[in-house]
Protein backbone atom coordinates (compact mmCIF):
# COMPACT_ATOMS: atom_id res chain seq x y z
CA UNK A 1 0.00 0.00 0.00
CA UNK A 2 1.17 3.58 -0.67
CA UNK A 3 2.36 5.46 2.28
CA UNK A 4 0.15 8.38 1.37
CA UNK A 5 -2.89 5.98 0.75
CA UNK A 6 -2.59 5.10 4.55
CA UNK A 7 -4.71 5.50 7.63
CA UNK A 8 -3.96 8.75 9.51
CA UNK A 9 -2.34 8.72 13.04
CA UNK A 10 -5.90 10.45 14.80
CA UNK A 11 -8.21 8.91 12.62
CA UNK A 12 -11.50 8.78 14.47
CA UNK A 13 -10.89 10.93 17.58
CA UNK A 14 -13.01 13.96 17.37
CA UNK A 15 -11.54 17.72 18.64
CA UNK A 16 -13.98 20.38 19.11
CA UNK A 17 -11.95 23.91 18.19
CA UNK A 18 -13.18 26.76 20.63
CA UNK A 19 -9.66 28.18 20.49
CA UNK A 20 -8.60 31.84 19.32
CA UNK A 21 -4.86 32.61 18.57
CA UNK A 22 -3.45 31.15 22.07
CA UNK A 23 -4.05 27.35 20.70
CA UNK A 24 -5.55 27.13 16.81
CA UNK A 25 -2.18 25.64 15.95
CA UNK A 26 -2.38 23.27 18.78
CA UNK A 27 -5.89 22.20 16.74
CA UNK A 28 -4.10 21.93 13.45
CA UNK A 29 -1.23 19.38 14.67
CA UNK A 30 -4.54 17.26 15.49
CA UNK A 31 -6.27 18.15 12.40
CA UNK A 32 -2.82 17.29 10.15
CA UNK A 33 -2.74 14.18 11.40
CA UNK A 34 -6.11 13.02 10.99
CA UNK A 35 -8.27 14.06 13.97
CA UNK A 36 -11.82 15.55 12.64
CA UNK A 37 -11.07 18.83 14.12
CA UNK A 38 -13.86 20.97 14.22
CA UNK A 39 -13.77 24.69 14.19
CA UNK A 40 -16.24 26.66 16.17
CA UNK A 41 -16.38 30.62 15.67
CA UNK A 42 -19.02 32.87 16.71
CA UNK A 43 -21.59 33.59 14.07
CA UNK A 44 -19.52 36.37 11.82
CA UNK A 45 -16.60 34.83 12.30
CA UNK A 46 -13.15 34.56 14.77
CA UNK A 47 -11.61 37.46 15.02
CA UNK A 48 -8.25 36.07 13.89
CA UNK A 49 -9.66 35.86 10.00
CA UNK A 50 -9.06 39.80 10.54
CA UNK A 51 -5.81 39.67 11.92
CA UNK A 52 -1.99 39.36 11.01
CA UNK A 53 -1.26 38.79 7.20
CA UNK A 54 -3.72 39.40 4.57
CA UNK A 55 -4.28 37.63 1.22
CA UNK A 56 -5.49 40.96 -1.10
CA UNK A 57 -7.75 41.03 -3.80
CA UNK A 58 -9.19 37.97 -3.24
CA UNK A 59 -13.01 36.89 -3.05
CA UNK A 60 -12.58 36.90 0.95
CA UNK A 61 -10.22 39.81 1.63
CA UNK A 62 -10.81 39.43 5.68
CA UNK A 63 -9.40 36.12 5.24
CA UNK A 64 -5.82 36.19 6.72
CA UNK A 65 -2.79 34.20 5.99
CA UNK A 66 -2.09 33.26 9.32
CA UNK A 67 -6.04 31.79 9.92
CA UNK A 68 -5.30 29.95 6.49
CA UNK A 69 -2.52 27.86 8.17
CA UNK A 70 -3.57 27.74 11.42
CA UNK A 71 -6.60 25.89 10.92
CA UNK A 72 -5.90 23.49 7.77
CA UNK A 73 -7.48 20.28 7.79
CA UNK A 74 -10.61 21.30 9.76
CA UNK A 75 -14.39 21.51 9.47
CA UNK A 76 -15.56 24.49 10.46
CA UNK A 77 -18.69 25.14 12.44
CA UNK A 78 -20.60 28.80 13.94
CA UNK A 79 -22.17 29.13 17.46
CA UNK A 80 -22.67 31.26 19.39
CA UNK A 81 -22.54 30.07 23.17
CA UNK A 82 -23.84 32.69 25.58
CA UNK A 83 -26.92 32.48 24.03
CA UNK A 84 -29.15 29.46 25.48
CA UNK A 85 -29.73 27.48 22.39
CA UNK A 86 -25.62 27.71 20.87
CA UNK A 87 -24.70 26.39 24.75
CA UNK A 88 -27.27 23.47 24.71
CA UNK A 89 -25.81 22.88 20.95
CA UNK A 90 -22.11 22.31 22.64
CA UNK A 91 -23.54 20.59 24.88
CA UNK A 92 -24.90 17.61 22.46
CA UNK A 93 -21.46 17.96 20.08
CA UNK A 94 -19.29 17.48 23.09
CA UNK A 95 -21.05 14.41 24.38
CA UNK A 96 -19.96 13.30 20.65
CA UNK A 97 -16.55 14.35 21.17
CA UNK A 98 -13.17 13.60 22.73
CA UNK A 99 -11.61 16.16 23.25
CA UNK A 100 -12.31 19.80 23.63
CA UNK A 101 -9.73 22.32 23.16
CA UNK A 102 -10.33 25.96 24.54
CA UNK A 103 -8.55 29.47 25.31
CA UNK A 104 -11.29 31.71 26.82
CA UNK A 105 -10.34 33.40 29.99
CA UNK A 106 -10.58 31.51 33.55
CA UNK A 107 -13.45 30.87 34.57
CA UNK A 108 -15.84 32.21 30.97
CA UNK A 109 -16.76 28.43 30.33
CA UNK A 110 -18.14 28.14 34.12
CA UNK A 111 -20.28 30.92 34.09
CA UNK A 112 -22.14 29.22 30.86
CA UNK A 113 -21.90 25.96 32.67
CA UNK A 114 -19.67 25.04 29.79
CA UNK A 115 -16.89 23.93 31.86
CA UNK A 116 -14.59 20.75 31.99
CA UNK A 117 -16.54 19.85 35.35
CA UNK A 118 -19.88 20.38 34.00
CA UNK A 119 -19.10 18.75 30.21
CA UNK A 120 -17.46 15.27 31.88
CA UNK A 121 -20.91 14.29 33.60
CA UNK A 122 -22.47 13.71 30.26
CA UNK A 123 -19.42 12.76 28.87
CA UNK A 124 -16.81 10.66 31.56
CA UNK A 125 -13.54 10.02 28.65
CA UNK A 126 -14.06 13.84 27.32
CA UNK A 127 -10.43 15.64 27.71
CA UNK A 128 -10.38 19.57 27.87
CA UNK A 129 -7.43 21.14 26.54
CA UNK A 130 -7.69 24.71 28.04
CA UNK A 131 -4.86 27.02 27.03
CA UNK A 132 -4.43 30.51 28.87
CA UNK A 133 -2.32 33.03 29.56
CA UNK A 134 -1.36 32.15 33.14
CA UNK A 135 -3.53 28.75 33.38
CA UNK A 136 -6.56 28.38 35.74
CA UNK A 137 -5.10 29.35 39.22
CA UNK A 138 -2.47 31.58 40.46
CA UNK A 139 -2.58 35.47 40.99
CA UNK A 140 -2.03 36.20 37.43
CA UNK A 141 -5.13 34.05 36.69
CA UNK A 142 -7.16 37.26 35.52
CA UNK A 143 -4.30 39.01 34.29
CA UNK A 144 -4.42 39.81 30.38
CA UNK A 145 -1.68 38.91 28.35
CA UNK A 146 -0.92 38.61 24.69
CA UNK A 147 2.04 36.37 22.36
CA UNK A 148 4.22 39.95 23.71
CA UNK A 149 3.73 39.68 27.20
CA UNK A 150 4.09 35.99 27.41
CA UNK A 151 7.74 36.58 25.70
CA UNK A 152 8.82 39.08 28.70
CA UNK A 153 6.95 37.60 31.56
CA UNK A 154 8.10 34.18 30.50
CA UNK A 155 11.56 35.51 30.68
CA UNK A 156 12.47 34.64 26.75
CA UNK A 157 12.53 38.32 25.56
CA UNK A 158 15.03 39.18 28.39
CA UNK A 159 18.02 37.43 26.88
CA UNK A 160 17.40 38.04 23.42
CA UNK A 161 18.86 41.18 21.50
CA UNK A 162 22.56 42.72 21.74
CA UNK A 163 24.10 43.26 25.23
CA UNK A 164 23.99 47.23 24.36
CA UNK A 165 20.25 47.38 23.39
CA UNK A 166 16.82 47.01 25.04
CA UNK A 167 15.56 43.25 25.29
CA UNK A 168 14.36 42.36 21.83
CA UNK A 169 11.13 39.77 21.49
CA UNK A 170 12.00 36.81 19.25
CA UNK A 171 9.90 36.89 15.85
CA UNK A 172 6.86 35.74 15.03
CA UNK A 173 4.29 34.65 17.93
CA UNK A 174 6.30 32.12 19.77
CA UNK A 175 4.56 32.21 22.74
CA UNK A 176 1.10 30.96 20.49
CA UNK A 177 2.96 28.21 18.94
CA UNK A 178 4.87 26.64 21.83
CA UNK A 179 1.38 26.79 23.96
CA UNK A 180 -0.29 24.65 20.97
CA UNK A 181 2.56 21.97 20.59
CA UNK A 182 2.84 21.68 24.80
CA UNK A 183 -1.20 21.53 24.33
CA UNK A 184 -1.20 18.90 21.80
CA UNK A 185 1.12 16.59 23.72
CA UNK A 186 -0.79 17.44 26.67
CA UNK A 187 -3.60 16.30 24.79
CA UNK A 188 -2.31 12.96 23.41
CA UNK A 189 -1.10 12.09 27.16
CA UNK A 190 -4.49 12.65 28.87
CA UNK A 191 -5.94 10.54 25.40
CA UNK A 192 -3.22 7.79 26.42
CA UNK A 193 -4.63 8.02 29.57
CA UNK A 194 -8.27 7.73 28.91
CA UNK A 195 -6.98 4.46 26.96
CA UNK A 196 -6.38 2.27 29.38
CA UNK A 197 -8.38 3.84 32.46
CA UNK A 198 -11.41 4.97 30.63
CA UNK A 199 -11.48 8.32 32.03
CA UNK A 200 -11.00 11.98 30.80
CA UNK A 201 -9.63 14.94 32.24
CA UNK A 202 -9.19 18.50 32.32
CA UNK A 203 -5.45 19.57 30.25
CA UNK A 204 -4.20 22.80 31.91
CA UNK A 205 -1.77 25.03 30.07
CA UNK A 206 -0.21 27.79 30.54
CA UNK A 207 1.37 30.21 27.89
CA UNK A 208 3.75 31.70 31.03
CA UNK A 209 5.03 28.39 32.12
CA UNK A 210 5.70 27.21 28.30
CA UNK A 211 7.93 30.21 27.80
CA UNK A 212 9.35 30.06 31.65
CA UNK A 213 10.01 26.53 30.46
CA UNK A 214 12.02 27.02 26.97
CA UNK A 215 14.35 29.14 27.45
CA UNK A 216 16.74 26.28 27.77
CA UNK A 217 20.24 26.94 29.76
CA UNK A 218 18.94 30.00 31.05
CA UNK A 219 17.02 28.51 33.87
CA UNK A 220 19.53 25.88 34.32
CA UNK A 221 22.60 27.76 34.74
CA UNK A 222 20.99 30.63 37.19
CA UNK A 223 19.69 27.75 39.62
CA UNK A 224 22.62 25.41 39.46
CA UNK A 225 25.54 28.52 39.16
CA UNK A 226 23.41 31.28 40.19
CA UNK A 227 24.55 33.14 36.52
CA UNK A 228 21.99 35.39 34.74
CA UNK A 229 22.33 35.31 31.53
CA UNK A 230 22.39 38.23 29.76
CA UNK A 231 21.78 39.32 25.49
CA UNK A 232 24.91 38.60 23.87
CA UNK A 233 23.23 38.87 20.04
CA UNK A 234 23.74 36.66 17.79
CA UNK A 235 26.87 35.26 19.80
CA UNK A 236 26.15 31.59 21.33
CA UNK A 237 25.18 32.02 24.99
CA UNK A 238 28.56 29.55 25.67
CA UNK A 239 30.55 31.83 22.88
CA UNK A 240 30.40 28.02 20.81
CA UNK A 241 28.81 29.57 17.69
CA UNK A 242 28.29 33.19 16.06
CA UNK A 243 26.93 34.40 13.07
CA UNK A 244 28.97 36.74 10.10
CA UNK A 245 28.45 38.63 7.31
CA UNK A 246 29.69 37.13 4.02
CA UNK A 247 29.90 38.74 0.53
CA UNK A 248 26.11 37.56 -0.07
CA UNK A 249 24.50 36.90 3.05
CA UNK A 250 25.46 35.67 6.44
CA UNK A 251 26.94 32.40 7.89
CA UNK A 252 26.43 30.56 11.63
CA UNK A 253 30.19 29.72 12.30
CA UNK A 254 31.61 27.64 15.43
CA UNK A 255 34.45 29.35 16.99
CA UNK A 256 36.51 26.79 18.86
CA UNK A 257 35.63 23.85 16.99
CA UNK A 258 38.88 21.74 15.44
CA UNK A 259 40.86 25.02 16.24
CA UNK A 260 44.01 24.26 14.74
CA UNK A 261 42.54 23.34 11.14
CA UNK A 262 40.39 26.31 11.32
CA UNK A 263 43.52 28.38 11.75
CA UNK A 264 45.67 27.08 8.84
CA UNK A 265 42.37 27.45 6.96
CA UNK A 266 42.55 31.08 7.40
CA UNK A 267 46.43 31.44 7.29
CA UNK A 268 45.99 29.72 3.71
CA UNK A 269 44.57 32.77 2.73
CA UNK A 270 47.07 35.05 4.60
CA UNK A 271 43.89 36.09 6.98
CA UNK A 272 45.10 34.68 10.06
CA UNK A 273 46.61 37.50 11.46
CA UNK A 274 47.63 36.35 15.45
CA UNK A 275 45.60 34.08 15.74
CA UNK A 276 48.55 31.44 15.09
CA UNK A 277 50.75 32.50 18.24
CA UNK A 278 50.78 29.27 20.62
CA UNK A 279 48.83 31.43 22.90
CA UNK A 280 45.83 30.92 21.42
CA UNK A 281 45.54 27.11 21.87
CA UNK A 282 45.08 27.96 25.31
CA UNK A 283 40.65 27.32 25.58
CA UNK A 284 40.34 29.59 28.24
CA UNK A 285 42.56 32.46 26.75
CA UNK A 286 40.37 32.14 23.57
CA UNK A 287 36.96 32.15 25.54
CA UNK A 288 38.29 35.23 27.56
CA UNK A 289 39.44 37.21 24.39
CA UNK A 290 36.82 35.80 22.07
CA UNK A 291 35.92 39.42 20.72
CA UNK A 292 39.60 39.52 19.16
CA UNK A 293 38.63 36.56 17.55
CA UNK A 294 35.36 37.71 16.40
CA UNK A 295 36.78 40.52 14.49
CA UNK A 296 39.58 38.08 12.75
CA UNK A 297 36.69 35.68 11.82
CA UNK A 298 34.50 38.90 10.13
CA UNK A 299 36.94 40.35 8.06
CA UNK A 300 37.74 36.67 6.53
CA UNK A 301 34.00 35.64 6.09
CA UNK A 302 33.33 39.18 4.56
CA UNK A 303 35.69 37.33 1.80
CA UNK A 304 33.42 34.55 1.07
CA UNK A 305 30.26 33.40 -0.17
CA UNK A 306 27.94 31.72 1.92
CA UNK A 307 28.27 28.44 -0.58
CA UNK A 308 31.73 28.24 0.04
CA UNK A 309 32.21 28.68 3.67
CA UNK A 310 29.36 26.33 4.36
CA UNK A 311 30.13 23.62 1.79
CA UNK A 312 33.59 23.84 2.53
CA UNK A 313 32.78 23.43 6.41
CA UNK A 314 30.46 20.45 6.61
CA UNK A 315 33.70 18.98 4.28
CA UNK A 316 35.87 19.32 7.14
CA UNK A 317 32.48 18.11 9.65
CA UNK A 318 32.29 21.71 11.29
CA UNK A 319 28.43 22.54 12.17
CA UNK A 320 28.83 25.72 9.44
CA UNK A 321 25.47 26.46 8.08
CA UNK A 322 24.08 29.70 6.06
CA UNK A 323 21.53 31.92 7.60
CA UNK A 324 18.36 31.07 5.22
CA UNK A 325 16.01 34.20 4.36
CA UNK A 326 12.70 32.55 3.30
CA UNK A 327 13.27 32.30 -0.34
CA UNK A 328 16.73 30.30 0.48
CA UNK A 329 14.25 28.08 2.85
CA UNK A 330 11.95 27.53 -0.61
CA UNK A 331 14.41 26.53 -2.37
CA UNK A 332 16.83 23.92 -0.31
CA UNK A 333 16.94 21.12 -1.92
CA UNK A 334 16.89 19.22 1.37
CA UNK A 335 13.71 20.18 2.01
CA UNK A 336 12.43 19.76 -1.57
CA UNK A 337 13.74 16.23 -1.83
CA UNK A 338 11.49 15.18 1.23
CA UNK A 339 8.52 17.14 0.40
CA UNK A 340 8.39 19.70 2.70
CA UNK A 341 6.28 21.97 1.38
CA UNK A 342 2.90 20.83 -0.23
CA UNK A 343 -0.08 22.50 -2.11
CA UNK A 344 -3.51 23.06 -0.86
CA UNK A 345 -6.13 23.47 -3.29
CA UNK A 346 -8.23 26.79 -2.30
CA UNK A 347 -10.90 26.16 -4.98
CA UNK A 348 -12.99 29.30 -4.00
CA UNK A 349 -10.30 31.02 -5.04
CA UNK A 350 -9.38 29.08 -7.99
CA UNK A 351 -6.18 28.54 -6.97
CA UNK A 352 -3.88 26.51 -4.70
CA UNK A 353 -0.81 27.52 -2.34
CA UNK A 354 2.25 26.50 -1.05
CA UNK A 355 2.47 25.47 2.80
CA UNK A 356 4.81 24.05 4.83
CA UNK A 357 4.35 20.97 6.00
CA UNK A 358 5.27 18.48 9.45
CA UNK A 359 8.42 18.16 10.17
CA UNK A 360 8.41 14.45 10.82
CA UNK A 361 7.30 11.52 8.92
CA UNK A 362 5.33 8.16 10.33
CA UNK A 363 5.68 5.29 8.22
CA UNK A 364 2.13 3.51 8.55
CA UNK A 365 0.36 6.68 9.23
CA UNK A 366 0.91 9.80 7.11
CA UNK A 367 0.60 13.19 8.15
CA UNK A 368 -1.70 15.15 5.03
CA UNK A 369 -3.06 18.47 4.72
CA UNK A 370 -6.75 17.41 4.34
CA UNK A 371 -8.18 20.84 3.17
CA UNK A 372 -7.67 24.14 3.46
CA UNK A 373 -8.90 26.42 6.19
CA UNK A 374 -12.52 26.78 6.37
CA UNK A 375 -15.14 29.51 4.93
CA UNK A 376 -17.39 30.96 8.31
CA UNK A 377 -20.23 28.27 9.09
CA UNK A 378 -19.00 25.96 5.71
CA UNK A 379 -19.71 22.87 7.83
CA UNK A 380 -23.06 24.29 9.86
CA UNK A 381 -25.45 22.08 7.68
CA UNK A 382 -23.17 19.00 7.32
CA UNK A 383 -22.39 18.63 11.50
CA UNK A 384 -25.76 19.93 12.44
CA UNK A 385 -28.46 18.56 9.84
CA UNK A 386 -26.02 15.51 8.92
CA UNK A 387 -24.65 14.64 12.38
CA UNK A 388 -27.08 15.93 14.99
CA UNK A 389 -29.94 15.80 13.13
CA UNK A 390 -31.71 19.31 13.27
CA UNK A 391 -34.28 19.53 10.64
CA UNK A 392 -33.93 22.52 7.93
CA UNK A 393 -36.60 24.24 9.90
CA UNK A 394 -34.22 24.45 12.98
CA UNK A 395 -31.39 25.15 11.22
CA UNK A 396 -33.09 28.18 9.77
CA UNK A 397 -34.47 29.43 13.52
CA UNK A 398 -30.56 28.86 14.62
CA UNK A 399 -29.84 31.51 11.70
CA UNK A 400 -32.27 33.71 12.38
CA UNK A 401 -31.79 34.12 16.02
CA UNK A 402 -28.41 34.67 15.82
CA UNK A 403 -27.02 31.35 16.98
CA UNK A 404 -25.20 29.74 14.34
Amino acid sequence: MSLLMGPSALHGLRVLDLSGEKGAFCGKLLADMGADVVKIEPPGGDQARRTGPFLHDLVHPERSLSFWYNNTSKRGITLNVENRKGRDALSILARTADVVLETFRPGYLKDLSLDYDELRRQNTRLVMTSISSFGQMGPYRDYLSCDLVASALGGQMYVCGDIDTPPLKPYGEQAYLVASIFGAIGTLMALHYRHYSGRGQLVDISMHECLAGVVEHVSVRYFYEGIVARRQGSLHWDNAFRVYPCRDGYILLSLFREWDTLVEWLDSEGMAADLKDEKWRDPELRHKEVEHIIEVLELWTKEHTVGELMEQGQLMHLPWAAVNSIRNLSENSQLLERGFFVEVAHPEQGDSFVYPGAPYKLGRTPWRILRRAPLIGEHNQEIFGGELGFSMAEIGDLVSEGVI
